[in-house]
């Protein structure tokens, strides 16, 4: 219940400006988001590799409405990666990319163009991209962009949510030979058609899904924060004798950084999603929604007090 008054809350204009313009909202975003530029990502990003960890950076924004706008986003990917070799992390560090912010929702074959870009840059470089998944209107036209990517640039990841129940099925497609695919949860309002509604039903379809990935020769990527989940996927990786670099765990820059760093030294491969860019209202209120531990570290931060430390 929490999360649906959330989003919907999130998508009225009135409180997206309340929110976007209120000083506590910047200690709120700090703990999220890595920073507004390419430079300041770069540097996140440097500190969590010299811990172990590996990144995947996504320039925050979705939904553009002009090609224009898809146009600054291949622009502000073309720049982070530059930037990424400059300093040598592309070994350790890959992009995620929401085909909306290219131009999905304008035209399919718009944002294929201007993500093989993307995806080519990412390749000459020495990393890759992941495609996100956004909500599940777009679902069919990123897997059918997905597949023209992967002819040219295998690497190229997808995500799959658990809570949609078409994704069992998505996962049979995608457990190929060298695919790499991202389970998460979900985070998006979506209607019960086509969605599981309660967290259990979420869970037990992530399980489902991961059991699945863990016995095709894919390479799964499981983002998640629940202990729970966490330790079936690592009894089931060795169920299936998965070898601790043949999958790994994602986690958010911001939750769980020292689950993050036991999982690392542990010999597990962790990749912390870290969002940087000034676009930050959208990805913020789905972080809100999806633990209500993250709607009491906001209302802490609208007290007065001189330490606002999550």
């Amino acid at each position: 219940m929490l999360r649906s008054l959330i989003l919907a809350a999130a998508g009225n204009p009135a409180v997206r400006k309340l929110v976007a313009t209120a000083p506590v909202s910047r200690y709120v975003v700090d703990r999220f988001v890595a920073g507004a530029s390419a430079g300041r990502a770069v540097a996140v990003s440097s500190v969590l590799v010299s811990d172990g960890l590996r990144v995947t950076l996504d320039h925050l924004g979705e939904s553009v409405t002009d090609e224009a706008g898809a146009e600054s986003t291949v622009a502000a990917y073309l720049e982070l990666l530059g930037c990424l070799a400059s300093e040598g992390l592309t070994s350790c560090v890959e992009a995620s990319l929401k085909l909306s912010a290219v131009g999905e929702r304008l035209d399919e074959a718009l944002a294929l163009h201007h993500a093989s870009r993307i995806c080519a840059a990412a390749e000459q470089l020495g990393t890759t991209v992941t495609l996100d998944a956004e909500d599940h209107t777009l679902t069919e036209s990123t897997l059918r962009i997905h597949a023209e990517l992967r002819r040219k640039w295998p690497k190229t990841g997808a995500v799959l949510q658990a809570q949609l129940r078409r994704t069992l099925e998505d996962c049979r497609a995608l457990a190929l030979v060298g695919a790499r695919v991202r389970l998460c949860k979900g985070a998006y309002a979506e209607p019960s058609e086509v969605a599981f509604a309660t967290s259990d039903e979420v869970a037990h379809s992530f399980v489902r899904c991961a059991n699945l990935l863990l016995a095709a020769p894919c390479y799964p990527m499981f983002a998640t924060h629940d202990p729970r989940l966490i330790d079936i996927v690592s009894e089931r990786a060795h169920w299936y004798g998965r070898l601790s670099d043949s999958f790994e765990y994602q986690m958010l820059y911001g939750v769980r950084p020292d689950e993050q760093r036991r999982l690392a030294r542990a010999g597990y491969t962790v990749r912390v999603y870290l969002p940087y860019g000034s676009d930050w209202y959208a990805y913020l209120t789905r972080r809100l929604a999806e633990r209500p531990s993250n709607v009491a570290f906001f209302l802490r931060a609208l007290l007065p007090s001189r330490d606002r430390s999550p």
